[in-house]
């Protein structure tokens, strides 16, 4: 059976944290900076009773609402997310509760950061070439920033909190394709939060100061992103090679190249790299910054909103980051 993509829909937390806000904390910083580097002018930041339930509860209710579609649709919940409600029970499962989906429907949490997207348009295609869905909600939310310290500049200017929502089923507006994926766990000691799970449960209040002069803690994100750096310039271009070779396709034969949204500096790197024209990569992060499992989704919608694929045109979608883990597809209008 084929799998669609068939409605996407994204929802964005009310706070809004500015570069001239960045600035007054960070003086070192220049608003200027921040923007031609990182590419972002501002992000969205979770309120503080605000967590991943309620942002997937509300970008899926946006879906419901502007797609004509109905919780009874549902047959089964993905939720990609790496700061969950609580270690257990499942996010999904509490999701699926409050939207009032069946409890016929299948649902579960995973944990994937920046390449999430991609793996969860993947497992949708399974369990619709399985016969064990029909109509899949694929739910990608975060909120990277309460995994931040507030005085850790460098990760403070790049991410944002988002959720989107996603309907696979059977027909719909793009085919989604073949897919390379690939692991290396090697790098898990890059993007990390040490403390606060099972093997480190212990939060130490021990600050230690880096090289640019952000403070952080074990218990919150660490973030190295030089090695972050190498590894996407490494891995993704051979990663779009494969992926175009799997779909019988040339790189001229793809629209648009829509990649995880981490920041300008690194997009600009990587677009160069591999030849790809600027009308043919979209950027969309200048006004909610790197949402992790969200970038693609939304660059996705925004680009869709713009007319810009159009009718049979092959768009490329990549995810990399966190793990380390990747992941390519293409989707055909």
């Amino acid at each position: 059976m084929k799998a669609f993509i068939k409605a996407i829909s994204y929802y964005l937390p009310e706070r809004i944290l500015t570069n001239q806000e960045l600035t007054q904390r960070f003086p070192e910083w220049t608003v200027e900076k921040v923007a031609s580097k990182i590419g972002i002018d501002q992000r969205h930041i979770a309120a503080e009773n605000e967590f991943v339930s309620d942002m997937a509860v509300r970008a899926a209710e946006k879906l419901f609402s502007e797609h004509q579609i109905t919780p009874q649709d549902i047959d089964f919940i993905l939720l990609c997310t790496q700061s969950p409600d609580y270690f257990l029970p499942t996010t999904a499962c509490l999701v699926q509760d409050r939207l009032n989906i069946p409890t016929t429907a299948g649902a579960l949490d995973f944990n994937l950061g920046c390449s999430g997207y991609i793996y969860g348009l993947a497992l949708a295609k399974g369990l619709l070439a399985g016969g064990i869905a029909k109509n899949v909600l694929l739910l990608t939310s975060e909120v990277y920033s309460k995994h931040i310290h507030e005085a850790d500049k460098g990760n403070a200017t790049i991410f944002g909190d988002a959720a989107s929502a996603t309907l696979i089923a059977s027909s719909g507006f793009a085919e989604i394709q073949h897919f390379d994926l690939g692991t290396d766990g090697a790098g898990g000691k890059n993007l990390i939060v040490k403390q606060g799970a099972l093997k480190h449960p212990n939060r130490s209040l021990e600050e230690v100061v880096l090289e640019d002069g952000s403070v952080q803690r074990p218990a919150h994100l660490y973030m190295n992103g030089s090695e972050i750096f190498n590894f996407t310039i490494d891995r993704i271009p051979g990663l779009v090679t494969r992926t175009l070779e799997l779909n019988d396709l040339k790189k001229e034969d793809i629209r648009l190249f829509v990649f995880h949204q981490a920041n300008k500096f690194m997009l600009n790197h990587l677009r160069m790299k591999m030849g790809i024209e600027p009308e043919r990569f979209y950027v969309h992060m200048k006004n909610c910054g790197n949402t992790v499992s969200a970038t693609i989704p939304i660059a996705l919608l925004e680009a869709i909103n713009e007319g810009i694929p159009k009718e049979n045109d092959e768009v490329l979608l990549a995810g990399f980051g966190v793990g380390y883990s990747w992941g390519a597809c293409t989707i055909r209008f």
